[in-house]
């Protein structure tokens, strides 16, 4: 059975003061199975972040539905009520970006092992596990009791990467996760990616340079330039 199943699915965005609808992205169809990975291709300006936000339910979609096969049951992401999204978010679906908005006053390894540690892990076997995607993602381990507000804009992505991946959901969406990545740390992400799609995670990604992981693509779903906007107006 898919995990997912997504049927028509359109989003526009109104601009108020305009009275018009700016079409992003129109009657997408797509099915994704477990341990498989989509990519979301397309030039800039195309819709593939806000494709994955509207999945997440950060945005609602204009139209269309989102089936996803849940332990619970099916359920359409479109339409479900907050509470279901919210419990799926702490349970069964992971979105990765790119940036790391941490608490302040917490070290990295402590926040990368707190997902652990929310699911009754103890504390020496979260934070043993922590350290250890944490040195596999490339971090010094000198910068662990850091801080990472105050790490560079690659630094703080391992740490971002290590505390979304350290306990993987059955449904990842993944946006632009190696943009801010060295090389190495690229092919780092791509072998734990590979891992979990062996363990039967599905994913959902944006990438940067999606050579590193081309053989780890199983769709591509390419997303051409939006239509002429709308030219109906807001009622």
């Amino acid at each position: 059975m898919p995990i997912l199943n997504v049927e028509n699915y359109s989003k526009h965005f109104t601009i108020h003061h305009l009275n018009r609808h700016i079409p992003v992205f129109q009657n997408l169809n797509f099915t994704l199975e477990a341990g498989q990975f989509l990519l979301i291709s397309g030039p800039n300006g195309v819709g593939k972040s806000t494709l994955l936000r509207c999945l997440y339910r950060s945005y609602l979609p204009t139209a269309g539905r989102a089936i996803y096969h849940s332990g619970y049951g099916p359920i359409d992401l479109a339409s479900a009520a907050d509470i279901d999204i919210a419990l799926l978010r702490r349970e069964e679906i992971g979105f990765v970006t790119q940036f790391l908005r941490p608490r302040p006053r917490v070290n990295t390894l402590e926040l990368v092992a707190e997902p652990l540690l929310g699911q009754a892990a103890d504390y020496d076997t979260a934070t043993t596990q922590a350290a250890q995607l944490l040195e596999t993602l490339g971090l010094k381990p000198e910068l662990w009791s850091a801080y990472p507000t105050t790490f560079s804009g690659g630094e703080q992505q391992k740490v971002n990467l290590a505390r979304a991946l350290i306990r993987p959901r059955r449904l990842m969406l993944l946006d632009e996760p190696n943009a801010s990545l060295d090389a190495a740390t690229r092919i780092a992400l791509a072998e734990r990616l590979a891992e979990l799609k062996q363990q039967g995670v599905a994913m959902i990604a944006v990438l940067h340079q999606p050579e590193y992981m081309a053989e780890l693509i199983d769709i591509t779903l390419h997303l051409t330039e939006p239509v002429a906007e709308m030219n109906h107006y807001v009622a």
